[in-house]
């Protein structure tokens, strides 16, 4: 496999302002996203794509070169992952080789680990669109979730006759933290609308993707009570 690691940090979150280089347990945020790719890849092969001088500082301690700054039109709110991937993919095609694969790790999930992206990337082949990482997900569509029919009354996402939620069939959630995308994929397709994606499955705690005030809380505990 001839891979691009792409770390994406922009500056300007709503969620959580700053969330990028904000210390959790005495770390920028990012800094998990980045020791955890330096575990399996060479610098080389690991691109931080983003606007924020203070991701830059950070990526630059840990021996990253950020070769460019993310364009502002790829830092709104509009710009979208698949933008900034081929932003990303372009660069390196054309200042550094071919990648056939794209690991995309986003750094909102500090507790996702080398191991876990070494796992994830057994599991590819180039026959697949795309491996994720996903976790069970706690709201089934089958039991807990609703949508409003055209009466305005609430009916089950997905049919089914289950009178308890332990006998309704696993269902599964992307959760932000590794996206293993073939690249012959990603140029004649979206990341929406892959068709051949295998699941990597991660527990709860590993799961956790920073989004908010409420999540960081979380973290700040679990790195506490780890210590």
């Amino acid at each position: 496999m001839d891979p691009i690691v792409v770390i994406p940090a922009r500056a300007g979150s709503k969620g959580l302002p700053g969330k990028n280089t904000k210390r959790l347990a005495g770390k920028p945020l990012v800094q998990y996203t980045i020791e955890a790719a330096l575990e399996l890849f060479d610098e080389k092969n690991i691109l931080v794509s983003t606007n924020d001088d203070e991701v830059i500082n950070v990526a630059q301690s840990l021996g990253i070169t950020v070769p460019f700054k993310r364009p502002e039109y790829l830092c709104t709110d509009n710009a979208t992952t698949q933008d900034v991937l081929n932003h990303a993919l372009q660069f390196f095609e054309k200042n550094v080789y071919s990648p056939n694969a794209l690991i995309l790790l986003q750094p909102t999930s500090p507790f996702r680990t080398a191991k876990n992206i070494r796992e994830a990337l057994n599991l590819f082949k180039k026959s697949i669109d795309m491996v994720v990482s996903v976790k069970e997900t706690q709201s089934t569509p089958y039991y807990v979730l609703f949508e409003e029919n055209k009466y305005g009354y609430l009916e089950k996402s997905k049919k089914g006759n289950f009178s308890r939620r332990q006998d309704c069939p696993k269902v599964w959630e992307y959760n932000g933290a590794i996206y293993i995308v073939n690249v012959s994929s990603l140029k004649t397709s979206t990341l929406g609308t892959f068709t051949r994606i295998r699941k990597y499955v991660m527990n709860q705690v590993a799961s956790i993707d920073i989004d908010n005030e409420l999540d960081w809380l979380m973290a700040e505990s679990i790195m506490l009570n780890r210590s």
